[in-house]
């Protein structure tokens, strides 16, 4: 699932630029949003940097064989840049009539639309796919979208048993208006 929702999204976004059918802006805003995940958390939380554990510590050993912790990073930015902000991204233009309008200018429908699936999205991630990896005993790294690290992790809710802690849902309520500006920037 990992190579496919971290490739796919590369194939479709090539050929979609290659038949002008997003302009450039898309690409630049994809190119930063995979930046901003890579440096912002993915690197930080793959290698344990600063007081938490590697991603290899944190699951099982058959998904460590088919995912490398070197790649690990890459493939989790390149799933976020693409299936999570790019398609946030088709959505806003959706809700909007699939006019320029929510790019033009700060929306705050716009804002809201993107937060709401940018966190919603990671609630389902931390509650059911990544379930096992992000127990109590199993700390995540600070990161720069993380600053409160795995030091200050409270739980916020439980969904059937599962907690979503802090540190796993401010990177992407963070990114949200970091990321709406990035779009505001390039579309201009």
């Amino acid at each position: 699932m990992v190579y496919r929702t971290s490739l796919f999204p590369i194939l479709i976004i090539g050929v979609l630029y290659l038949f002008n059918i997003i302009p450039n802006w898309v690409i630049s805003v994809y190119v930063v949003s995979f930046l901003l995940c890579a440096f912002g958390w993915e690197i930080w939380f793959t290698y344990g940097i600063w007081g938490g554990l590697n991603v290899n510590d944190r699951r099982p050993k058959a998904l460590n064989k088919a995912i490398p912790q070197n790649i690990n990073w890459i493939l989790n930015s390149l799933a976020d840049a693409a299936s999570i902000c790019l398609i946030g991204l088709l959505l806003v233009w959706a809700f909007y009539g699939f006019t320029s309008t929510p790019f033009a200018s700060w929306h705050w429908g716009a804002f809201v639309i993107l937060f709401v699936w940018f966190v919603g999205q990671n609630i389902y991630v931390e509650a059911i796919v990544y379930r096992d990896q992000l127990d109590d005993d199993k700390p995540l790294s600070w990161g720069p979208l993380t600053p409160g690290g795995p030091w200050w992790n409270p739980t916020i809710f439980k969904i059937n048993g599962s907690p979503i802690k802090f540190q796993t849902q401010i990177p992407w309520v963070l990114m949200t208006p970091i990321f709406y500006w990035v779009v505001l920037y390039f579309f201009q």
